[in-house]
């Protein structure tokens, strides 16, 4: 998972969604926390589809190949 700080709008919509996983920096830019293995595949997968700009990107950590977007 990662995360394109220059297309983040600060919508919160993947803090709302996988809160372990991310929280807004002082810039109101989505950042990954280090308990982001806490959630699970689907919340993270759901967080990625909800941020407006696309901004989120989830990689297969098996197969290294992009599952979103």
């Amino acid at each position: 998972m990662r995360i394109d700080r220059s297309l983040c709008i600060g919508a919160a919509t993947c803090v709302a969604l996988a809160p372990k996983a991310w929280v807004l920096d002082k810039e109101a830019k989505a950042v990954i926390l280090d308990s982001s293995d806490q959630e699970s595949d689907e919340a993270l997968l759901s967080a990625a589809k909800g941020c407006p700009v696309a901004a989120i990107t989830i990689i297969d950590n098996e197969t290294g190949k992009q599952v979103f977007p």
